[in-house]
């Protein structure tokens, strides 16, 4: 029989992937779920798993996701005790959990303190120092959104080059741009800020310096409103593309258990010194010296989550209504540090990899999603469902565990290889490649990987690779665009099928020209 909490009816404040998510965590429960869409997401998965399901607008997300005041006229009108926001959209948005405060809904996450404390990079930065966490050097507060071109290039002659232009209230890779020299700054302050007011909100940036092909890590914590701060078994995020993470795994092949050990203590302490509640991620940044650096906090779950339940056995969507609903964490320390086994999770993007990973909308024409023994598939499409040009590109996750991380390559590799999803171009044969590679094999990789080995690849400039590895994850990416049209039943490039197809052409051209 499910438990009884005083939470019954809960809203997710979000769609896609997450909303599917949380939906089939509160069904277990034994929780009501309320979602909302709009007018493109109409027959989306979350519409059909909900319980209810409200319209909330035209499909620009700042006339529907991001519109707070629709979002708590729905929370009214269903009558709900609590919201989910998921992750994206109003996830870290502190204005959006007073507003569920103040209308009498619990937000399931963080208080609207620890989220300005923490949401903010800038004042995030300020935690960690203080907690005596190493930071990496940059701007401690937001640069101005009326400085000057002089002005930009002073502030950023305090950082010097390379250097980021980072959102004050990013992740994901959004509002994030590198510069190498002051002829880049000011073009890449304006491309910044524009995505970062599109993604969320606020296009307030601030400057860091640029570490070198570092390996991007990252600590789960889980906070109850009794004081307990506790952290999980660390995640590598190091496989990116333009900072937008590819693969995730856990634990990381970077990480020995005395460096496990510091980055733990360092992400409980910036959870304490801003008495944080629910789940959230503190990020570090490894050289290639072993020394590590705070990066910035997640104040929400994150998208690669389910590889860290997969080795710990934890539900981190019940934990979040647990804590919301005022229950104590009664996990053992030690064994939320001890990873069980191996998981790996891939991302997977309606993107063309052969058109330079532009968006790739269309119509779900076919789906036999990955299965099989230690195979998750968290997935947000259905057959005949819309993957729309609006949103972010994200269709499904795959997540494989195994006793260990060569049988985990092995069985993602296994499940990306049975996975038919048709009707849109998808990123499941360049995962496939990437992992098969003997790079990844080794562990022997770091953020920048992907994005040398695809400058490599656009410049064909018969230039010899940094190392071994490298040349042969290149001749590996070569060949994985006419794999992965075979993959999805070789669908036309276009897709013609969309309604808005010039449109949808147009905007594609404007997100490259971001890129």
């Amino acid at each position: 029989m499910p438990l009884t909490f005083s939470l019954k009816k809960i809203l997710i404040a979000n769609r896609g992937e997450i909303a599917v998510r949380v939906i089939r965590t509160c069904r277990e429960m034994g929780l009501a779920t309320v979602a909302v869409y709009s007018e493109c997401d109409r027959t989306a998965l979350h519409v059909r798993l909900a319980d209810q399901a409200y319209a909330i607008g035209p499909n620009q997300a700042s006339e529907s996701y991001l519109r707070i005041d629709k979002l708590i006229d729905v929370a009214r009108a269903a009558k709900v005790d609590g919201v989910h926001p998921g992750y994206g959209f109003l996830a870290e948005n502190a204005e959006f959990a007073d507003a569920c405060s103040k209308a009498g809904v619990t937000f399931i996450g963080p208080t609207a303190k620890a989220m300005r404390a923490l949401g903010s990079k800038t004042r995030a930065r300020e935690i960690a120092m203080a907690a005596g966490v190493p930071v990496v050097p940059g701007t401690d507060k937001a640069v101005s959104a009326a400085a000057t071109e002089s002005e930009l290039i002073a502030a950023a002659s305090q950082v010097t080059y390379p250097l980021l232009v980072k959102a004050v209230a990013g992740g994901g890779g959004k509002g994030m741009r590198v510069v190498r020299s002051e002829h880049e700054l000011a073009a890449a302050v304006r491309a910044a800020r524009s995505e970062a007011r599109s993604a969320f909100g606020d296009d307030a940036i601030y400057f860091e310096r640029l570490v070198e092909r570092p390996r991007h890590v990252e600590v789960q914590l889980l906070g109850d409103a009794h004081g307990t701060v506790l952290p999980f078994v660390e995640r590598e995020c190091s496989i990116q593309r333009r900072h937008q993470k590819v693969i995730e795994e856990t634990p990381s092949t970077a990480v020995d258990p005395g460096l496990r050990a510091r980055l733990a203590q360092a992400a409980t302490m910036i959870g304490q010194a801003a008495g944080y509640t629910s789940a959230g991620t503190v990020e570090f940044l490894l050289d290639g010296d072993g020394h590590y650096y705070f990066l910035e906090m997640n104040t929400r779950l994150q998208v690669e989550h389910p590889i860290t339940e997969s080795v710990t056995g934890i539900d981190f969507v019940r934990a979040q209504i647990d804590i919301a609903n005022g229950l104590p964490l009664g996990y053992d320390p030690e064994r939320l540090l001890t990873a069980s086994g191996h998981a790996i999770e891939c991302r997977v993007y309606a993107e063309d990899p052969d058109e330079g990973f532009l968006p790739s909308p269309g119509v779900i024409t076919h789906l036999r999603p990955p299965s099989g023994p230690g195979i998750r598939d968290d997935g947000s499409v259905a057959v005949g469902g819309v993957v729309p040009t609006y949103y972010d590109s994200l269709v499904s996750k795959v997540i494989a565990w195994s006793p260990d991380r060569p049988g985990a390559i092995a069985r993602l590799i296994r499940a990306l290889s049975e996975y038919d999803l048709r009707g849109i171009k998808t990123t499941i044969g360049f995962c496939r490649e990437l992992l098969s590679s003997p790079a990844f094999a080794a562990g022997d990789f770091d953020t920048t990987t992907i994005d040398r080995l695809l400058e490599g690849r656009r410049n064909g400039n018969g230039e010899t690779p940094p190392d071994a590895e490298l040349e042969e994850l290149a001749a590996i990416a070569a060949a994985f665009a006419a794999q992965d049209r075979l993959a999805i039943g070789g669908e036309p490039k276009k897709p013609g099928i969309v309604a808005q197809s010039a449109s949808l052409w147009e905007q594609r051209a404007r997100l490259e020209s971001l890129r």
